[in-house]
């Protein structure tokens, strides 16, 4: 996905979802499962509690509903955890910090551990401010991070590299990188959190510190954009959410597929208009995406 991506009468079937996971350290990919996950979130409609920024919430909420989940958008120490407890996934975002929230999300990330639910976390701006520097570690240090959703400057920091961000922005060093050494960054956050790790950039990389896989579809205009990846996180979360824990691999790739397919159907639809007009076709591509659509049009490879 190039950030700043089934039918609707899914009926629960009694064998266990297949889904994009290893087997004897290969990885075995099958876009049709990560489709049965999106007919899964149309189908359960799973709540997704999101502690994030105030300039992309709507976004994020909206896009949520979109894809058919339920949003709900709760950040304080006395509501976190109540929330937590009847969500199904739990989204980190620090793009706005304050003293509250970070606290909120401490709080919200251990009540997710407790119960079972994914954490996805998304890093926006690390290394740009001590602050943000400094939250980003006390989260992966206290809370169990199921997927870590970034840009290239944001995971480089998370693996403990020297990497130059552009605030929020990936920078241009990083930005240039060669895939090759992007899986290798990508790794080492897995390896050092345990967890699935999404660089998203032109072409989007997705590991668990055992097997990689990339995602090729989306749009450039899509940096153009504020918030497409905290709504590229928030799709995710969606997934994960009606995946199961067993299934998270699977519900990271299909929820960074969907982000990008979502950009290229909007920037055809409405890209010549302008990027208010492609901001909000963003959102009706989420609202009509199916399971037919994303099976042929997402750019799935091993690595």
């Amino acid at each position: 996905m190039r950030e700043n991506v089934c039918s609707s009468n899914y009926e629960e079937s009694p064998r266990r979802p297949r889904s994009v996971k290893r087997e004897d350290a290969d990885l075995n990919l099958a876009i049709d499962d990560i489709c049965q996950i999106l007919d899964k979130v149309r189908f359960q409609k799973p709540l997704i509690h999101h502690i994030t920024n105030y300039v992309t919430v709507n976004d994020c909420a909206n896009m949520v509903l979109a894809i058919g989940a339920s949003p709900i958008m709760a950040d304080d120490i006395n509501e976190v955890e109540d929330i937590t407890s009847i969500s199904s996934a739990l989204v980190l975002n620090i793009g706005t910090l304050s003293q509250r929230t970070i606290e909120s999300m401490i709080t919200a990330g251990k009540k997710a551990n407790a119960i079972g639910i994914p954490v996805i976390f998304d890093p926006v701006g690390a290394g740009a401010s001590q602050l943000r520097s400094e939250t980003t570690e006390k989260i992966i240090d206290q809370v169990k991070v199921a997927v870590l959703r970034g840009n290239m400057s944001e995971i480089g920091f998370v693996a403990g590299l020297d990497s130059k961000t552009k605030g929020v922005d990936v920078s241009e060093t990083d930005k240039n990188m060669s895939l090759a050494s992007a899986v290798q960054i990508a790794n080492k956050a897995a390896e050092k959190l345990e967890c699935i790790v999404a660089v998203t950039g032109a072409t989007d990389v997705i590991t668990d510190g055992r097997g990689t896989v990339f995602v090729e579809n989306g749009n450039e205009h899509l940096s153009n954009v504020t918030g497409t990846g905290c709504m590229c996180t928030s799709l995710v979360a969606s997934f994960c959410g009606a995946s199961g824990p067993g299934d998270l691999f699977s519900g990271c790739v299909g929820g960074i597929c969907a982000m990008g397919i979502c950009g290229e159907m909007a920037y055809e639809n409405a890209g010549t208009f302008g990027y208010g007009s492609f901001h909000m076709a963003i959102i009706d591509a989420a609202s009509k995406l199916t399971s037919e659509t994303m099976a042929r049009r997402a750019k799935i490879s091993e690595a």
